[in-house]
């Protein structure tokens, strides 16, 4: 899809074309959580307010409900970008992670690319948009994460769900509870954001000083370490295993005099940037239970991580 523009220059005076425009925030929010993509999601909604201005007044006076109609539309082309999405991924360069946004206080000014507000100000950071929920929502069906998403993230009713996924209500329902199971397998006790914060300031600290004992302490027995480069950059082609692994490979990949890692808000929950020569150059996300970290996601795509471009708020250590 291409970047159109969302409105006509005129749509301050018409209190339709506002009312519209003031959907976007929640069409980002829902397209954002279907696609794992902010700017797929983007993409997405911009496509969708195109339609709606490609329709002649008439027509648009026509539509009962215009936020109905926009969500059934968003909904629409994300099931599309969700179904050619399994091609695409087939051909992507080692793993897939879902792109990593900044907490809206770090966001760089001018982030956002559209004239209005950043999308930080756009996207809510919750727990269904943590790392671990999005990854849980790419091991769905096309159809089962847009089900899901509409219903029990956003509380659509199923039949309106049906309209959009082209369905009946009673295959959505089943739909979404396939759905809830497995994010109900995948889910752990969610730590408190204090103490996921300090574990993740003991595995800056010992990452830094190349203390792999106090590393291996962190991590799970079984933690799961996941690189994104989409083979543009270099990264992990597999998944890294193990603590002794996992605490070995970051030991020996850390330049001091040049890398400063810093502490940041990483979807919602604490996370790291690594910044080299003051660009940001990586991210990670954590997912941590029982006071150990199960999981890593390191993104280093820097198609994925333009959210992170410009002046960082975040402390530097």
């Amino acid at each position: 899809m291409t970047s159109h523009s969302t409105a006509p220059p005129d749509c301050r005076l018409d209190p339709m074309s506002s009312a519209l425009t003031g959907e976007r925030r929640r069409l980002i929010n829902l397209a954002y959580r279907m696609l794992g993509s902010l700017a797929e999601a983007e993409d997405v909604v911009q496509e969708t307010y195109a339609r709606w201005y490609a329709m002649t007044r008439r027509q648009q006076e026509a539509v009962a409900s215009p936020a109905g109609w926009l969500t059934k539309v968003a909904g629409r082309i994300c099931l599309d970008v969700l179904r050619s999405a399994k091609t695409r991924r087939e051909r992507y360069v080692g793993e897939w992670v879902p792109e990593p946004l900044p907490a809206r206080t770090e966001w760089p000014a001018g982030a956002g690319d559209d004239g209005t507000a950043d999308p930080a100000d756009r996207v809510t950071l919750d727990e269904s948009v943590s790392m671990a929920f999005l990854v849980v929502l790419e091991a769905m069906t096309p159809a089962e994460r847009v089900a899901f998403v509409l219903h029990d993230v956003f509380r659509y009713s199923f039949s309106e769900v049906a309209d959009i996924v082209g369905r009946t209500p009673a295959a959505c329902r089943q739909l979404a509870s396939s759905a809830r199971r497995r994010v109900d397998a995948a889910r752990a006790p969610l730590a408190p954001t204090a103490q996921q914060a300090r574990v993740v300031r003991k595995f800056r600290l010992a990452w830094q000083a190349k203390d792999v004992g106090a590393l291996i302490g962190l991590l799970d027995p079984d933690a799961t370490a996941v690189g994104d480069g989409g083979g543009i950059v270099t990264a992990l082609v597999h998944p890294i295993e193990g603590a002794e692994q996992i605490a070995r490979f970051f030991a020996d990949r850390v330049r001091p005099d040049r890398l400063a890692v810093r502490e940041c808000t990483v979807n919602g929950q604490p996370g790291l940037a690594a910044h080299l020569d003051g660009a940001v150059l990586s991210v990670y996300a954590f997912d941590i239970a029982d006071g150990r970290i199960r999981r890593i996601w390191a993104v280093l795509n820097p198609e994925k991580l333009r959210p992170w471009r410009g002046p960082r708020r975040a402390r530097a250590w």
